[in-house]
């Protein structure tokens, strides 16, 4: 079984007695590395990558390449500089598709989409730039390839799929739709915000991979990653300085700096590079143990009189959530219930109505489990949602 000793890995002392399961927001504890390194930038380095030349700098430049390169491993893109630093897993999305899209562009989505994906689309599309399909899945939420290939036509120039939604936590056939949408010369952008930490995407090959460093990557919020395949260039659309080329007054050509416009994060990017040493010590591990909390998670769900899960079939493959609701009651009410419990969990819309709509719900409680969640974690959220349930 895994655990913390198993892995090495130092938290922060005193801890929390909160029941933290809203790891599919953000990762909780962070390993202790972590910590120590964006402290250990704000206390002993202050130096600004790219923008002189003296010790402090050179040493901040160091840690960004540091961070492209464990980052490539992870992605399995060819060379460091294909890997770009963003805010978050929403601003490489933007950087993604309003990159790549053009006027009178089709794009392709899956059903599962977060906001982070539909807005900025629906966005061109109601200005009359582009135009998005929404393509359905099976009956048992995945969507097939088949229906991938099919739907490609003359002007789709772009396929966005959720790797794992936010809601169902269902994982899609995203080696196989790559392949699909390559057969048809269409590049495919993966939002790997629920899967980045635990599957492997080096396997996927996907044209762009956008993943936050805050969840499964164990690093700060206010982080996060594009990472390219090569010959792949999306245009930038924040142009400013990059401590390169200066001389001209025209953002650089080359990556990354085509894309990485001011002052890096270099705190949240110093903590994570231990996020993922960790990940890439331990990605296996850490899969194989949240997939026996969800287990445990789910079947105690499915067991308690008056529940009702969202997931997929039995064997469908399953990112580390739950959601569920409880009777008639308000997703909301329930998550107040249990933060009063000690319990930290989310409800709602979980910024994915597609989803919800597809489910035919208003709503709903999602519980999401991390590396260093125990089977007693588990536990007591099932007796609390029991006891919920009962009153």
């Amino acid at each position: 079984m895994y655990v913390r000793e198993e892995a090495g890995v130092r938290l922060p002392k005193g801890g929390t007695s909160m029941i933290y399961l809203d790891n599919a927001a953000t990762s909780f504890p962070k390993p202790q590395e972590v910590a120590r390194a964006v402290s250990g930038v704000m206390e002993k380095i202050g130096g600004n990558p790219g923008r002189a030349g003296h010790r402090g700098a050179i040493c901040g430049g160091r840690i960004l390449e540091k961070c492209r390169e464990l980052a490539a491993r992870l992605s399995g893109v060819s060379a460091p500089e294909q890997v770009v630093f963003c805010l978050n897993c929403t601003d490489a999305l933007n950087m993604a598709i309003r990159g790549t899209l053009h006027q009178g562009d089709e794009v392709l989505v899956s059903h599962a989409e977060h906001n982070a994906v539909m807005r900025p689309l629906m966005g061109y599309h109601d200005a009359g730039k582009i135009t998005v399909r929404i393509l359905p899945p099976e009956e048992n939420g995945l969507l097939s390839p088949d229906t991938v290939r099919a739907a490609i036509g003359p002007k789709t120039a772009l396929m966005v799929l959720a790797h794992a939604s936010n809601v169902t936590g269902i994982i899609q056939p995203a080696r196989e739709i790559a392949a699909a949408c390559h057969s048809r010369g269409i590049p495919l952008l993966l939002d790997a915000a629920q899967t980045a930490g635990t599957e492997d995407l080096s396997a996927v090959g996907a044209d762009m991979t956008a993943m936050p460093g805050h969840k499964g990557l164990m690093g700060p919020m206010g982080t996060g990653l594009l990472c390219l395949a090569g010959g792949v260039l999306p245009r930038p659309f924040r142009e400013g300085g990059t401590g390169s080329a200066s001389e001209s007054l025209r953002q650089p050509s080359m990556l990354p700096d085509r894309l990485e416009s001011g002052t890096a994060n270099l705190p949240g990017i110093a903590g994570l590079v231990q996020g993922l040493k960790f990940v890439l010590q331990n990605r296996q591990a850490v899969a194989e143990y949240e997939q026996a909390l969800i287990r445990r998670l789910r079947e105690g769900l499915e067991n308690t009189a008056g529940v009702v899960t969202y997931c997929g079939p039995a064997g469908t493959p399953q990112a580390g959530l739950v959601s569920f609701n409880v009777r008639d009651l308000d997703s909301g009410q329930v998550a107040d219930a249990l933060n009063r419990r000690g319990i930290a969990v989310r409800g709602g819309l979980h910024c994915a109505p597609s989803v919800h709509a597809w489910l035919g719900t208003q709503g709903a409680v999602r519980a999401s489990v991390g590396p260093f969640n125990t089977e007693k974690d588990v536990d007591a959220l099932l007796s609390a949602v029991e006891d919920i349930a009962r009153k």
